[in-house]
């Protein structure tokens, strides 16, 4: 079964996490195959936004169960490795040159809610919930610091990050974390409305130019900022907090800390 799915109709491309049976968890796979779809819909003119959504009863729970377990035994340059790969999905939706919608039909954790920080609009399901819980574990959302910086500003960042609440999408919404909650049998829908609208009455090289205005902004410091959160990320996997903290998320017990 393929982990991400893509189709295109009506000039809106569609790309889906297909993994429900891991609540679309961040396989190495499946980031490889979301870089490559969203690389599909860059390259074709027909489309002029772009959907992401997910398959099953979660939007995407964060890592990989399997890949968290081999997480453990990575050497440093192994882990850093890894947090380019992620930085450069994360960065690439959101410089994408075209509107990136998600569509939140439930619960989107750590990196999940990493993928749904860097889209343009969230569409959000008002059973969703959101959270960084990377702290609970004895990580370091190191990444998406600097894209929730630059989308909600420090104070609230720091509030998200260091609490590793999860929050509910009304709350989301309020904090601009998220475009609009929207009762569950109509999300698709309205996700599909908004994105026709922009389709329909939005000059595409328009968007596409202030989009790539807007992300010209502080460039230079993201990238550079990006650059030390993935390092600070692989130097995080290796310390004693982190090994303990993923042990116990392994074995379903709470941490001591």
């Amino acid at each position: 079964m393929n982990p991400v799915l893509t189709h295109i109709e009506n000039r809106i491309g569609f790309i889906t996490l297909n993994r429900p049976e891991k609540r679309n968890a961040l396989s190495a796979e499946l980031i490889g195959d979301l870089d490559a779809a969203f690389s599909e819909m860059e390259q074709n003119p027909e489309v002029k936004t772009v959907i992401l959504r997910a398959e099953g009863k979660s939007f995407c729970a964060g890592a990989d169960l399997d890949f968290i377990q081999q997480m453990q035994h990575f050497s440093f340059e192994e882990n850093l490795a890894d947090s380019h790969r992620l930085k450069s999905i994360f960065s690439k939706i959101y410089e994408f040159p075209k509107v990136v919608i998600a569509q939140v039909q439930g619960h989107a954790l750590a990196g999940g809610c990493g993928l749904v920080t860097v889209c343009d609009f969230a569409f959000a399901a008002s059973n969703a919930l959101f959270g960084y819980t990377e702290v609970k574990i004895g990580f370091v959302p190191a990444l998406v610091s600097v894209f929730l910086s630059e989308k909600l500003g420090q104070a609230l960042t720091t509030e998200l990050l260091l609490s590793a609440e999860l929050i509910s999408s009304s709350k989301a919404a309020k904090l601009s974390l998220i475009t609009e909650v929207v009762e569950l049998e109509f999300l698709e829908r309205r996700t599909i409305e908004f994105a026709k609208m922009l389709v329909s009455e939005n000059s595409a090289f328009s968007m596409s130019e202030t989009k790539r205005l807007l992300r010209s902004l502080g460039a230079k410091a993201r990238h550079e900022a990006l650059d030390l959160a993935a390092e600070a990320n692989a130097k995080a996997r290796g310390h004693q907090d982190c090994v303990k903290g993923i042990s116990a998320f392994l074995s379903k017990t709470k941490p001591s800390w």
